[in-house]
């Protein structure tokens, strides 16, 4: 699965006390939340917000198997399934096996470690690598246009020089 993270330079939310702004906000700046959302009355009602908070945040030991977090946020499989998406592709949350009787076993999910602060190493480290990996382009992006240029490359067809 693709690393995603929105990046944008923020202020720290160290001064707010209130773990619900706190959280909506982070979210919200990371792109796990829709930063173009108004109502947050709603936002926080939303499964998202509650999957994170309720069950993530709140009760970081547990690992909660899908059957369980649809109970929790009163929702179905398919939209569940869309936020664990968007959290695993940020690298915040592992997988488990829950062991069962009949030897099979259900996926279970929590955020890595069980703690935000250390899972978000993960999402750090993954970071780096696509900033250096955005460098290589950049850097062969501008090899290429200096190349093109010295060797008097004609414009894009459909674009007047």
């Amino acid at each position: 699965m693709p690393f995603e993270l929105v990046v944008v330079n923020n202020t720290p939310l160290t001064p707010v006390a209130d773990l619900d702004q706190v959280a909506l906000t982070m979210l919200k700046q990371v792109g796990y939340l829709d930063r173009g959302a108004d109502d947050e009355a709603s936002t926080r009602k939303g499964v998202a917000f509650r999957l994170v908070r309720d069950a993530f945040l709140l009760r970081p030991d547990k690992a909660w198997t899908a059957e369980e977090l649809i109970t929790l946020l009163d929702t179905s499989r398919p939209t569940l399934y869309r936020h664990l998406n968007k959290l695993k592709a940020m690298d915040l949350l592992e997988e488990s096996s829950l062991d069962e009787t009949d030897g099979g076993g259900r996926k279970a999910y929590r955020i890595r470690y069980g703690n935000l602060a250390k899972a978000w190493n993960f999402v750090e480290a993954n970071v780096k690598i696509a900033m250096e990996n955005y460098r290589k382009s950049v850097d062969h992006l501008q090899a290429l246009a200096e190349k093109a240029a010295r060797e008097g490359a004609k414009p894009a067809k459909g674009v007047k020089a």
